[in-house]
């Protein structure tokens, strides 16, 4: 593979930032179903696939989601084109028989193990929400990825019936950078890493 340009690894990582305002500019339907289209080949283990996403846009879907957002975020919140609550599938094995048939006792392990299904799901469904940035940042898109939200109000308004869970929201849109705070510093490599 060819290392991709300096321009591009500004847009995604080194200069994106996280966006609290945005502005007016709608993001349609088509560029959201593209968003998911590269977002999904990201890898998970055993190409499980956990993550849903929910696309909050319209006035009514705002007004379901305000009420279990905390104090700060429900401005910003309300403003923005689109909410994504990225979610993940508590039952995300019963589609291991298609998506990863090498193993046809998958979906077995997991239904059979419901902390390690659990875990799996939240890892790879936080991994895959991760990917959805990325992904957005590509296509042009501004994104606020927040968890300042009550996850059950969450749940028992969108996922009434339990099997998906939300893990972290995510506005998207073409920010405003007059709502941006300064930037925060990085830990250095000595701080995080070791090669051994």
């Amino acid at each position: 593979m060819t290392p991709i340009t300096p321009a591009v690894l500004d847009q995604v990582f080194r200069s994106a930032r996280t966006f609290n305002a945005f502005s007016g500019k709608e993001v349609p339907d088509a560029l959201l179903r593209e968003l998911y289209d590269l977002l999904k080949w990201g890898p998970t283990s055993m190409n499980c696939q956990p993550a849903r996403y929910v696309f909050v846009r319209s006035d009514e879907a705002k007004d379901r989601l305000a009420p279990a957002l905390s104090a700060g975020n429900v401005a910003k919140t309300m403003a923005a084109p689109v909410t994504v609550i990225v979610a993940m599938d508590s039952r995300f094995y019963e589609h291991l028989p298609t998506q990863f048939p090498s193993n046809p006792k998958g979906a077995e392990t997991f239904s059979s193990k419901p902390v390690l299904a659990e875990s799996t799901a939240f890892r790879n469904g936080t991994l895959q929400g991760a990917y959805l940035i990325i992904a957005a940042r590509l296509l042009g898109l501004d994104c606020g990825p927040m968890s300042g939200f009550d996850a059950a109000k969450v749940n028992a308004e969108f996922f009434p019936d339990g099997r998906y869970q939300a893990n972290f929201l995510v506005n998207l849109g073409y920010g405003d950078p007059s709502g941006n705070h300064p930037r925060g510093p990085r830990l250095d490599f000595e701080t995080v890493a070791q090669i051994l």
